[in-house]
């Protein structure tokens, strides 16, 4: 399925060996309108076959016989045999070369079975010709594949929604003109403007202006965002009523769009762990069924002598058996299912992953950033020196200011944003998850944490034991002294919708825990806070992992969730690694499945949806299987006794509308 969209953004879906959604799209090198056409053909062609028929003149009490009408009969069958027929007999060396046989196989036995017979009788082989059953099923099985297939595009349309969403047109600035370019001619660095109600051509940063953006289509949030100058925007977005400028920063397969598109086709091409039950259970039917229609001919070969009968019964007990709907029941759910939580801010690497997400029995947060917003403030300072307050605050965001962690962004910060003013920081030293040191004015100053105060043989103040939030200490080492010169306490404010997660988690039945390298103090308070089950304090981030594997070992199913960086480990660890705050960057090679919104409710509808694909997969298979039970025996003609038989073409019709049923059912699927 290939599709140029806007002249600009190819997207091809992939069809690859695993993506059996894929091959259906094609079905065996056949598209959809030529599936159509020869429906459409093949019925024409059995109309003649119809009327020429001496078991439906005898139906109709009607009698149209001539010279050579057995010849006409032979021809037209044979036409619709060899046009009608040749996807599936196509299909079948496709999948005899393959080792792997299935629904065409067994389409192709039923129609050669048929024909050849027939064919035998019209050249003086004693029997009754059933041409007119072979034209109907061949009708009907083409009728079945076009309208199932119309059902599988629909799944893979809004994939290619997400491709259509950049548009043709971008408006570049170069000094003071302005001049309409191709959108895919942009470049990183390139100035443009997009103009109230457009969409964002590329991936960027707003260089002035502002306006609410709405990147509901991206990312699954409703509301829109304000956007600002330094903010990001996303290619793709819909400008509201401000105009914005903005500094192009992604292009290409760079994009964000182009990466999310990359994702759901490598998540839908790789292989489900239901999918691989799916394909060992349509190998079993397939042998199934060749057995129970070659002893279903046996039987009533030898039961009535009827040749021509038996040869019926085979033929539909091979054609209803037909895994056809088997192989279709999973990989379009698998479709559905990426591209739904691709556009609702779920990036799903891992198919495994997010299929087991319902077995998660226990959520492993990682706190900063992640439950709290990650944005730390100065409440107090607490002074143990004869140094004013605003001098120990230099010193500290002098030593801070190379690091990109949210507390040192609070104490530079609250230095006024100078980080240190002139203060010059030498032999600067960052001991791995306990603070940092470094040298002014010829004095070695660290900056540590509780851990990294107790080692160094120094005692927390009482007045800092009981206070909330996360407090970082600053000491003088100079002279082989280790003087506590002053402590600040720094806060992070828990995320509201962190509260509406816990609750709906809480609701499916998940134990909820904490992990962070903060003191056990705020970490029990944020956890009694959020009413979590449990908390690990002060863990450095390589003994994070150590926590998951703690947590497995007493027969949890664990996920972790973190940002991704530091937590890289845990997330490895973990049996679902979900990546929150990534915002933008879906490059994480760690994570299982990305949340873009970095809304930790977004956990809560990503098990719920899990649970809802695996429940659609259960359901298909059922459907897909499950009428074979009462269809088989009855194809077999076990209650002809009471004058209750399945025709080769009402068998065509059950296993067609079991097929559609599955995609039908497929696509009900929602992300809530």
């Amino acid at each position: 399925m290939d599709h140029v969209h806007g002249g600009h953004h190819e997207m091809v879906m992939p069809m690859g060996g695993d993506n059996k959604l894929a091959a259906y799209s094609k079905h065996e090198g056949h598209s959809i309108n030529e599936f159509k056409i020869k429906f459409y053909v093949s019925l024409i062609l059995t109309v003649p076959v119809l009327v020429l028929s001496p078991i439906i003149q005898s139906f109709l009490n009607v009698s149209l016989r001539f010279s050579g009408d057995t010849f006409f009969l032979f021809l037209f069958s044979t036409a619709v045999f060899f046009y009608g027929g040749l996807p599936f007999l196509r299909g079948a060396l496709n999948e005899l070369k393959h080792r792997l046989p299935g629904m065409m196989v067994l389409i192709s036995l039923a129609i050669t079975v048929a024909y050849s017979y027939s064919s035998a009788v019209v050249l003086g082989f004693k029997g009754e010709i059933f041409f007119w059953e072979l034209a109907t099923l061949i009708d009907i099985m083409l009728l079945g594949h076009w309208l199932e297939m119309r059902s599988v595009m629909g799944a893979s349309r809004a994939l290619e929604k997400l491709s259509e969403l950049i548009p043709d047109v971008a408006h570049k600035i170069s000094g003071d003109k302005e001049a309409d370019v191709n959108s895919k001619d942009l470049k990183d660095g390139d100035l443009i403007l997009v103009k109230p109600g457009e969409k964002v051509p590329a991936d960027g940063i707003v260089a002035g202006g502002e306006s609410f953006v709405n990147e509901s289509m991206l990312t699954g949030e409703s509301k829109p965002i304000r956007k600002k100058t330094g903010d990001k925007v996303i290619g793709g977005a819909m400008n509201a009523e401000g105009a914005l400028r903005i500094t192009v920063l992604g292009v290409g397969e760079s994009s964000y769009l182009s990466k999310v598109i990359n994702l759901v086709k490598s998540a839908q091409s790789s292989k489900s762990r239901t999918q691989v039950i799916a394909d060992k259970a349509a190998l079993v039917l397939t042998v199934i069924a060749i057995m129970a229609g070659a002893t279903t001919f046996v039987v009533w070969l030898v039961a009535s002598g009827d040749i021509a009968f038996a040869i019926e019964r085979a033929a539909t007990v091979l054609i209803i058996a037909c895994p056809h709907a088997l192989g279709l029941a999973v990989p379009l759910v698998v479709s559905i299912s990426t591209t739904l939580s691709a556009q609702n801010g779920l990036l799903i690497r891992n198919r495994i992953a997010f299929e087991n997400s319902r077995k998660i029995s226990t959520i492993v947060f990682d706190k900063t950033g992640t439950l709290t917003e990650g944005v730390f403030s100065l409440n107090k300072v607490f002074n143990f020196s004869n140094l004013p307050d605003e001098q120990l605050v230099k010193i500290t965001a002098a030593l801070e200011k190379n690091s990109e962690h949210p507390i040192a962004k609070a104490v530079v910060g609250a230095g006024g944003g100078s980080a240190g003013g002139d203060l010059a920081v030498t032999d600067f030293i960052a001991v791995k998850g306990k603070g940092i040191q470094g040298k002014i004015s010829g004095k070695i100053y660290a900056v540590a944490s509780p851990g990294y105060l107790s080692e160094l043989g120094l005692l927390v103040p009482a007045e800092l034991k009981n206070i909330y939030g996360t407090n970082i200490f600053l000491v003088e080492l100079s002279n082989d002294k280790k003087i506590l010169l002053g402590a600040f306490n720094l806060a992070d404010k828990i995320r509201q919708e962190s509260f509406e997660a816990v609750k709906l988690l809480k609701k499916e039945g998940v134990k909820l825990w904490m992990l962070t390298g903060d003191n056990k103090q705020v970490a029990e308070a944020v956890s009694k806070e959020l009413k979590l089950d449990g908390f690990f304090a002060e863990v450095l981030p390589d003994q994070k992992q150590d926590k998951i594997s703690d947590l497995q070992a007493k027969g949890e199913f664990v996920a972790m969730v973190g940002d991704g960086i530091n937590d890289a480990p845990a997330l490895a660890k973990a049996d679902v690694g979900i990546a929150i705050g990534s915002g933008t960057d879906i490059a994480n090679e760690t994570a299982d499945i990305i949340l873009v919104n970095s809304n930790p409710r977004d956990i809560a509808n990503l098990i719920r949806f899990g649970k809802a694909t695996y429940s659609k997969m259960v359901q298909n298979l059922w459907w897909a299987t499950g009428y074979n039970i009462i269809a088989i025996p009855l194809a077999a003609g076990v209650l002809n006794r009471f004058g209750i038989m399945l025709s080769p073409a009402l068998g065509a019709v059950f296993m067609s509308l079991s097929t559609i049923i599955v995609a039908i059912n497929a696509k009900t699927l929602k992300l809530k």
